[in-house]
């Protein structure tokens, strides 16, 4: 009989966990080799959370670069000043911009920064965070409580992996970046 009450609690958390994830917001970036799926943290972070549905469904987030990818720490992207190639993108500048939108209050959690954590770029100013995000290739530490989780890739890391790494000497900046080609809420 104990068994079978913790096989069914194990199955009811399971479900519940199972609706929470499918129910949840996702954003997709499609990318030149396919589509990562990033599930937003609105339950943590949900002023953040907003912004980037916003702008995804605006269509600001189309064709803007991942304008600093560092090996074995991240890629950043989401400077959607610079979207444009041809007309504005300007890799000295692109990183110093955000969207026509204010800046936002941080939304702190102690959620760790692990592979695949998407966090909100910003500057010194806690209260900075804009438009661009950054995706984790590997666990940061010391990020923890210093910068808002916004949400998680759940597929495509292998391509996420895969971005055109940034030079070393320069901040991880990168020339003729991978962009991502479109952005919209859902699957």
């Amino acid at each position: 009989m104990r068994s079978s009450r913790l096989l069914l609690a194990a199955g009811l958390a399971f479900g519940l966990a199972s609706t929470t994830l499918a129910s949840a917001d996702t954003l997709t970036i499609e990318l030149k080799s396919g589509n990562v799926v990033i599930d937003l943290a609105e339950d943590v972070a949900p002023q953040h959370a907003a912004r980037l549905k916003a702008l995804a469904d605006a269509g600001e987030y189309d064709n803007v670069a991942f304008h600093r990818v560092i090996e074995g720490f991240m890629a950043q992207t989401g400077d959607v000043q610079f979207a444009d190639m041809e007309n504005d993108f300007k890799p000295a500048q692109a990183g110093m911009g955000g969207s026509s939108q204010p800046d936002l209050a941080a939304e702190f959690s102690d959620i760790p920064f692990e592979r695949g954590t998407v966090g909100m770029a910003r500057s010194q100013n806690p209260n900075s965070a804009n438009s661009q995000f950054f995706i984790m290739f590997a666990p940061a530490p010391g990020l923890n409580g210093q910068y808002t989780v916004v949400g998680k890739v759940t597929e495509g890391m292998e391509l996420v992996d895969q971005i055109k790494r940034g030079d070393p000497n320069n901040n991880g900046s990168v020339s003729d970046p991978d962009r991502m080609i479109t952005v919209r809420t859902g699957g």
